[in-house]
């Protein structure tokens, strides 16, 4: 049966940032910025297209070190700048199909995420919360399993985030 919903246990990520919320938002939603940190460490992102409205979407790709390519989307839901974006981010082809992810054939086809940021005395706190959607019980047992990856992966790219904002902060 599928769920339209995140699971009742949804990934939950918090992180501050010492960076203003308009520069995080930004980080998130121009490709210019989000092609210099987004994805894991030692990738590189290609943007695609990033049409940022409802029902607009993010198309990318990225490059291991060793070559190999993979695609991915968001499909944004809400928007409401500097503060929230919700959006389903699926693996795809280059038209923006969406397809199983590479390493797994009961993955989630979709997951969604919300994106809350909040300030205080020029920190931002970024909350990411999500899981699966409109996924089978199969495909829920799959996220939950790989939920220790997953938020080590975010932990990662948040890093990556964090050098991103310091590195803009300064120029």
């Amino acid at each position: 049966m599928a769920n339209n919903h995140a699971t009742e246990n949804e990934l939950m990520i918090t992180r501050v940032f010492d960076a203003p919320r308009e520069l995080v938002f930004k980080a998130w939603t121009e490709p210019e910025r989000l092609a210099q940190w987004w994805g894991p460490k030692g990738y590189e992102l290609q943007v695609s297209k990033l049409d940022l409205r409802p029902g607009g979407i993010f198309l990318g790709s990225q490059r291991s070190p060793e070559g190999h390519v993979m695609w991915g989307k968001f499909v944004y839901q809400e928007i409401q700048a500097p503060e929230k974006l919700v959006f389903i981010q699926s693996f795809s082809d280059e038209e923006g199909n969406t397809i199983r992810a590479p390493f797994s054939g009961t993955w989630p086809l979709e997951v969604i995420n919300h994106l809350t940021l909040t300030e205080s005395e020029g920190k931002t706190t970024l909350t990411l919360r999500g899981g699966p959607f409109n996924a089978t019980e199969e495909e829920r047992a799959t996220f939950e399993n790989m939920r220790p990856h997953v938020q080590q992966g975010f932990v990662g790219t948040f890093d990556q985030l964090d050098a991103f904002l310091e590195q803009n902060l300064n120029r």
